[in-house]
């Protein structure tokens, strides 16, 4: 489903840098007269000389302004909100990608991890989709659905960025769990091209897995596996605080070797007539699955989006002039309802 909100001219929202700058011009100034004051007289003097001045109501009428200026800003980013959801009729593929987080993910073989290069993979592909439908599920000791078959790209790509170790409760990589939750992925009601992509380093698979790809495959999901990792392999390591505090050992208290295993991924390709790519080097399964679902037969399907986008500047518009106005007419004496009131604790400092 696309989005119910859209904006027009995103590159506004840099004038907001302009916030922070009257910010500390304002401070500034406030620094320099106070030094000039304190050349002619103490505040004793001046509070006698000028008794209905406040500092705090020229702070008041800077946020006032801040605040109008913001809506104005916001208002020439143009956002646009959708007034009819209606179907539409769409050509592509569906894909499920199955991604392992389990800890082996972690290993820093291939740089920054192999689970950040699994993302940077699936992420680079469905950049280069068209209106085909994404989903994710993640794996380690158990698998789960992370996001549905959905058009909506970029929920794919947030979604993608919580899979972490972290969210799945036990460890392992059950790849054969993932394969039997890929089959309630697809609608068998429409016939489109169904492609699962496995990305993994191969470790802790179950025997079953071969025979449950071949299955798959003859329910006419086309099944592709992505190898991250080295050979040689590296250890886990055990984070504190975004820093390594040491890495994980085996009951022996020696440090383990994590290695991909390249001929477990491999096999379960075979089995399912599929392929298997290696993604140490992220372009090379990007390049390779574009290739695939450009040259894969469309198939159409329905989806429900929003239509007739109507500009929503006029509000901002409105309040930010608002505020500028009651700046305009707000002075920098003290009112007595904004004295009884008392926001800046000016009667404490009296």
């Amino acid at each position: 489903m696309s989005e119910l909100y859209k904006i027009e001219e995103p590159i506004y929202f840099y004038l907001l840098a302009i916030i922070p700058v009257m910010i500390v011009v304002h401070l500034l100034v406030l620094w320099w007269k106070k030094g000039k004051q304190r050349l002619f007289s103490n505040s004793e003097l001046l509070k006698r000389l000028a008794p209905a001045y406040s500092p705090s109501k020229s702070a008041f009428k800077l946020i006032v302004l801040l605040i109008g200026l913001s809506f104005l800003i916001i208002s020439l980013v143009n956002p646009k909100m959708g007034s009819k959801l209606k179907t539409v009729k769409r050509e592509g593929v569906d894909i499920v990608f199955a991604l392992d987080v389990s800890k082996s993910m972690l290993a820093e073989d291939i740089a920054p991890n192999r689970l950040e290069k699994s993302k940077q993979i699936i992420s680079k592909i469905i950049d280069k989709l068209g209106s085909d439908r994404v989903g994710v599920i993640i794996y380690a000791g158990n698998s789960y659905p992370l996001l549905p078959i959905t058009t909506d790209h970029a929920a794919a790509n947030m979604f993608l960025q919580n899979a972490t170790p972290d969210i799945v409760s036990s460890q392992g990589t059950a790849i054969n769990e993932a394969l039997e939750l890929a089959k309630t992925y697809y609608n068998n009601d429409e016939q489109t091209n169904r492609f699962l992509i496995i990305i993994s380093d191969g470790e802790d698979h179950q025997e079953e897995t071969k025979q449950m790809a071949l299955n798959l495959s003859n329910e006419g999901v086309k099944v592709y596996t992505i190898g991250v990792g080295t050979e040689n392999g590296g250890p886990i390591p055990i984070r504190s605080n975004e820093a390594i505090v040491g890495y994980k050992k085996d009951n022996k208290g020696e440090t383990v070797i994590t290695k991909r295993k390249p001929e477990v991924l491999q096999g379960i390709a075979d089995a399912a007539n599929g392929k298997y790519i290696d993604g140490n080097r992220t372009d090379d399964p990007v390049k390779a699955i574009e290739q695939v679902i450009t040259n894969a037969q469309k198939s159409e399907f329905e989806t429900k989006q929003f239509s007739d986008y109507k500009d929503q500047f006029q509000w901002f518009v409105g309040i930010g002039l608002l505020f500028i106005v009651l700046d305009v007419f707000m002075l920098n004496k003290r009112t007595k309802w904004l004295q009884e009131m008392d926001l800046f604790n000016e009667a404490k400092k009296e």
